[in-house]
């Protein structure tokens, strides 16, 4: 566990967001660091993918960004179609 410093006005955002959600300050603030996370590395993914594709990897155990890499097809999805590559997260 480490030590991350933000700016007071994501501070605010965090806290916020975590009272509306039920969550603590650094969960909430963990969940948006995994769905970036994922969005950056996976950008043909939309939101409820990557949420479904969390979800997914916590049935079988947790994140492990090694074996999310291993299940995501390498290719994006063709725009207008639905994309495949978290229909293969088992």
């Amino acid at each position: 566990m480490g030590i991350v410093k933000i700016s007071d006005h994501m501070h605010e955002n965090i806290r916020v967001a975590s009272n509306a959600l039920s969550r603590s300050i650094n969960a909430q603030a963990e969940h948006w660091m995994r769905v970036g996370m994922l969005a950056e590395l996976y950008p043909n993914l939309d939101h409820s993918e990557i949420c479904l594709l969390l979800i997914r990897a916590e049935q079988a155990g947790g994140l492990d960004l090694a074996t999310v890499a291993a299940s995501l097809s390498p290719t994006p999805a063709i725009p207008g179609t639905p994309a495949t590559a978290v229909q293969r997260v088992q």
